[in-house]
């Protein structure tokens, strides 16, 4: 059965022998969704829940909105997600050279992508730019272990805004903006009887 706690101190012990050892941690703590929802509640609103944060580990509840995106990003460290609830795809992206396709300067284009159901995860290592949907008309939660401090990065972190993909510095203020937006947007989706 998960606990959080107990999680967390495996994965503390884990994160030194790398991103195959978080992994594992990771896979068999979704293979257990109920157990995760026991632990942690139903998920309710969408959200970034820090379960625990330090330099090298941060660990996370993430809860996306129904037809929530996140704009392409980069972590500078290594992920595993793992999901125990709704879908998540991933869209990935690799740079581009400016003057490639006729642009000026350089970008990203997508290079491949992933959908996850529950008990599925993904391992995204440090150089990883990826984007972020949930397709379907319910919440989608997953736990994310990075090993690093997330929230306070000790490398500039990246982001792509959505319709240009230009660059610019990551702020996880953003990132908050647009978790509060999808939540006003699914709580009048239900107001309107428009979600399952």
């Amino acid at each position: 059965m998960f606990q959080k706690d107990r999680f967390i101190e495996n994965c503390k012990s884990a994160v030194g022998d790398g991103q195959k050892a978080i992994r594992e941690l990771v896979l068999e703590a979704v293979a257990d969704p109920s157990g995760i929802v026991s632990e942690l509640g139903e998920p309710t609103k969408a959200g970034v829940y820090p379960l625990y944060q330090a330099n090298d580990l941060t660990v996370i509840n993430f809860v996306w909105a129904p037809y929530m995106t996140l704009f392409p990003h980069n972590h500078n460290m290594f992920a595993v997600i793992g999901i125990y609830s709704g879908r998540e795809d991933n869209i990935f992206w690799r740079r581009i050279d400016a003057g490639a396709g006729g642009g000026t300067r350089p970008g990203i284009e997508a290079a491949g992508a992933d959908s996850m159901g529950p008990g599925q995860v993904a391992t995204l290592g440090r150089d990883i730019i990826h984007s972020v949907a949930n397709p379907i008309a319910k919440l989608t939660s997953a736990i994310h272990v990075y090993a690093g401090d997330f929230f306070n990065p000790p490398q500039p972190r990246s982001q792509w805004e959505h319709e240009t993909l230009v660059e610019e510095p990551w702020h996880m203020d953003h990132s908050r903006a647009a978790f509060r937006q999808a939540e006003i947007r699914y709580k009048a989706g239900l107001a309107a009887g428009l979600n399952v």
